[in-house]
């Protein structure tokens, strides 16, 4: 192990492999609880006040912003990026079409009958809103306007972490600006002990003191390109797909009221659906 680094190129600039590796190891600059180890060249990345400018900022910056209730649900819509959401297209098609066929042969109202054993909140409100509505237009009306409002809750979502991904980098420069100021402005003269310093020491404090002031950036392009841009992707890619299995309800609603044909009901689903889905729908005929 003690030549790793020789033999892999870069590999060192991370720092020289200690034999002692299963050492203590932390992110200070404390030589009694730091070693020289394998990852300690990533101590140059950690500071806990640039942390702080960055995401205190981003966090007032975006209070301000957004109202508090949207401000107040970021824990919960970040919890929803983690989150494993599968919709199955498949069960979902052939509990209308069964729903169909009874209505068919029965008449809708004995849909009512059924409305306690669906799991789906969605699909259990549109079947009330097709027996309790005379119009069709009327179903769709109802529906569309439930899935919109569903919708615009998750592109609150999806704007929050927008602005957060907007605000980042701008926070992080703010912090390496105030990091030279300071810097700069402690240039000339004496030092803080009242002792003249050589040019040559002074820079060598401002070049120091410049890397710690350029990493407030560095944390605002990495905050805002690795975790708040994704968020947000991932948050829209989500919905999407929460909105395409409620199409399919809506659409599958209608065709109940319209007291049409089971097979001809998943025929028409199966063109909204992915490919994938609509083969296996088609295999399922067979």
């Amino acid at each position: 192990w003690g030549g790793l680094t020789g033999y892999i190129p870069g590999l060192s600039a991370l720092g020289e492999w200690d034999p002692e590796w299963n050492k203590y190891i932390d992110f200070t600059n404390n030589p009694k609880t730091n070693c020289p180890g394998f990852f300690v060249g990533l101590n140059s990345f950690y500071d806990l006040k640039s942390l702080f400018i960055v995401l205190g900022g981003v966090l007032a910056a975006t209070f301000v912003a957004l109202p508090i209730a949207s401000f107040g649900s970021v824990f919960d819509v970040g919890k929803v990026v983690f989150r494993s959401e599968t919709y199955n297209y498949v069960g979902t098609i052939n509990r209308i079409c069964e729903r169909a066929g009874k209505a068919r042969k029965e008449g809708i109202l004995s849909l009512e009958k059924d409305l306690e054993d669906m799991k789906n909140v969605f699909f259990k409100k549109g079947i009330e809103i097709a027996i309790n509505t005379k119009e069709v237009d009327d179903v769709r009306r109802m529906l569309d306007t439930e899935k919109k409002y569903i919708e615009n809750r998750h592109i609150m979502g999806q704007e929050m972490f927008n602005y957060m991904a907007a605000y980042s980098p701008a926070f992080g420069m703010m912090g390496t600006v105030m990091g030279l100021v300071v810097m700069m402005s402690g240039f000339g003269g004496a030092n803080v002990s009242g002792v003249e310093e050589s040019t040559a020491d002074k820079f060598a404090g401002l070049l120091g003191g410049m890397s710690m002031a350029l990493i407030t950036t560095f944390y605002g392009v990495v905050f805002a390109n690795l975790v708040f841009t994704p968020f947000a992707g991932k948050l829209k890619r989500k919905s999407e797909m929460e909105m395409l299995h409620k199409d399919v309800i809506i659409e599958g609603v209608l065709c109940i009221k319209q007291n049409e044909h089971p097979i001809l009901i998943k025929e028409k689903l199966s063109v909204m659906v992915p490919p994938d889905v609509a083969t296996e729908l088609e295999s399922n005929t067979d």
